[in-house]
């Protein structure tokens, strides 16, 4: 009777040594992944939105304002005539929300 009371309260405690891996494992995905991922939709949302005639900044911090979209990509007007193509995914969200004066990303 002593081993039936003896492997019940081992197995309570292999319960209790895995609590702080899990504590971890969601405390990692609550301060990590899942603020990661609300990050990404705004950014979708945000090119999804942009168009014709809108500022917008590049990740390499090249200032433009989009003169044709297409599918994958957008042209960008530079200035002075120049224009350059740049893959949707090269636009930096939160530069060309400051360049066109809406202030850093409300949280």
């Amino acid at each position: 009777m002593s081993t039936v009371l003896l492997q019940a309260a081992t197995g309570g405690s292999n319960i209790m040594s895995f609590l702080p891996m899990i504590l971890i494992v969601v405390v990692f995905y609550f301060f990590m992944i899942r603020p990661q991922m609300k990050k990404q939709k705004d950014h979708k949302k945000y090119i999804e939105e942009l168009g014709v005639n809108s500022k917008v900044v590049t990740t390499a911090g090249i200032h433009g304002r989009i003169v044709e979209v297409s599918d994958t990509t957008f042209l960008v007007d530079v200035g002075s005539g120049v224009k350059m193509r740049f893959d949707k995914s090269a636009i930096s969200l939160d530069a060309s929300r400051l360049a066109n004066g809406e202030g850093a990303k409300k949280a």
